[in-house]
């Protein structure tokens, strides 16, 4: 009976080294062909489920591509055609078919502008001002007074708002403009607002606002939803008034948490790129609001007012934005064109620097050309693995000549580049795959010397006063542990 026993269990055994091996194998393929243009990140699932068989592939579901693919976000509105139609205009007048640049934007830079334009029908504008903010408390002041003057419509999209003091201020104010009439629409998305409840919204709801969360969880806390989040961050009042960056909604913003001082950009901008935002708003609005689309004629609606037309300045701006409904991935295309063509400078600030072989590769070229480039990273981890990375591929270019800084005066988390003091990019993207490849991110690009020799000014002058340089005899010399701690954060960083 025993040996009939042994003989049962020896057969189980086997059946489930069958079943782990045929599942482990069907998860190798799924990685292989959902990965196929990412050879790095597939080689890294392969090797986790090779030697976490089973359990590698139930990560691959919660933190990899997803099996239900980025084809769910296809656009779907009546925008789209719209903005397809008058980007093709302004494809045929800077005549891309021919290869050639529009001599009126006679810069270094115009071949960045008309890839854009190609690859996001990115509209390109030329009257706007465009004003910075680096402080919450300066950004939050200005977005209040906004709102206050709003007379048709706010339109707010944000990644987090919290349920603390700036949040529900910012929730009261916007429900007491919806009580007076004016037209609330607002869009929150679900990763980013899990801890907060559904009442914190019935301000705005009970006045008549409209309150929708991107891309729900279905299950919080155990979904394999965490990828394809809306990182966007703007707002629109009376599609007049455009703001764009990288502050959320929240006390810590304003320097409050953990953290200590919170150091951001963001955009206020005024002019015709007011309506590349307004554009993108309404096109993730009627994605989360399939019961309540706008349609609108761009040429008679009070979401595109005549003001737009009128000349605020001479900033010419492009609305960039990338997702998974966006194959082309413009804002990382728009980074590599802008690192290719610079020949000065480069100044860069992110929380987040995991860049993929051609970032990197492209930068290190910029660094051993003799082009000037610093990059500004966070001194104090907010996630650690993203931390140790960030000074691992620092690394690699403060070997090549570039000039590394870490942001010592609170946390920075800032998403801007200056190349050559004439382009300046400033919006929602980090330098990471994420932001590159997985979530739904949007940037401003300024093509204006004034603007860019302004920021110029205020990033060098905190290098000076806020940041510490990581020289190549401090980064040669830093602890053996700290080394393993980067290592292994960079070999994992395509997963992150």
């Amino acid at each position: 009976m025993d040996e009939l026993i042994n003989i049962i269990i020896q057969y189980i055994e086997l059946i489930a080294q069958i079943i782990i091996i045929l599942v482990n194998l069907g998860a190798a393929i799924t990685v292989v062909f959902l990965e196929r243009r990412n050879p790095q990140i597939a080689i890294m699932w392969l090797l986790l489920m090779v030697f976490l068989p089973i359990l590698g592939f139930i990560m691959y579901l919660f933190f990899g591509r997803h099996l239900y693919g980025k084809h769910i976000f296809g656009k779907k509105t009546i925008m789209d055609i719209a903005l397809a139609e008058a980007a093709q205009n302004q494809k045929e007048e800077l005549r891309i078919k021919s290869g050639c640049n529009n001599s009126a934007l006679s810069t270094k830079f115009s071949n960045t502008l008309a890839l854009l334009l190609k690859a996001d029908n990115s509209i390109i504008s030329k009257n706007n001002s465009v004003r910075e903010f680096t402080d919450g408390e300066a950004k939050f002041a200005s977005m209040k007074n906004s709102i206050k003057n709003a007379k048709h419509h706010i339109h707010l999209e944000y990644f987090i708002i919290r349920d603390d003091e700036l949040g529900r201020e910012i929730i009261n104010l916007i429900a007491q403009k919806a009580a007076e009439g004016v037209e609330v629409r607002m869009i929150f998305d679900a990763a980013g607002v899990m801890h907060v409840k559904n009442k914190f919204y019935e301000p705005v709801r009970k006045a008549g606002g409209d309150v929708r969360i991107f891309f729900p969880l279905k299950i919080p806390f155990l979904n394999t939803r965490i990828h394809f989040r809306d990182h966007r961050k703007i707002l629109v009042v009376d599609g007049s008034v455009g703001y764009i960056g990288g502050f959320n909604i929240g006390d810590e913003y304003l320097g409050k948490g953990h953290l200590g001082y919170w150091r951001d950009t963001h955009l206020k901008l005024h002019g015709g790129a007011v309506a590349g935002l307004q554009t993108r708003f309404i096109m993730d609005w009627n994605y989360a609001a399939k019961d309540a689309q706008i349609t609108v004629d761009e040429s008679d609606s009070p979401y595109y007012p005549e003001s737009l037309s009128k000349d605020y300045g001479n900033s010419i701006v492009q609305i960039v934005s990338s997702g998974p409904d966006s194959p082309e991935k413009a804002i990382y295309s728009g980074y590599v064109s802008l690192i290719g063509h610079a020949c000065e400078s480069i100044y860069i600030h992110t929380p987040y620097f995991i860049p993929d072989e051609s970032m990197i590769t492209a930068l290190l070229l910029a660094a051993k050309s003799g082009v000037d480039v610093r990059i500004v990273i966070p001194s104090k981890p907010d996630h650690p693995f993203v931390y140790w990375a960030n000074h691992s591929y620092l690394g690699d270019l403060i070997r090549a000549g570039a000039r590394g800084y870490t942001y010592n005066d609170g946390f920075i988390h800032s998403k801007l580049g200056i190349f050559d003091s004439e382009v300046t990019t400033v919006g929602t993207a980090n330098w990471d795959i994420r932001s590159f490849k997985l979530d739904f991110e949007t940037n401003a690009f300024v093509y204006d010397e004034e603007f860019g020799k302004h920021m110029s000014e205020i990033f060098l002058n905190e290098l000076e006063t806020d940041c510490t340089e990581i020289t190549l005899a401090d980064y040669n010399s830093r602890p053996f542990l700290m080394k393993v701690k980067e290592g292994i954060s960079r070999l994992v960083s395509p997963l992150l």
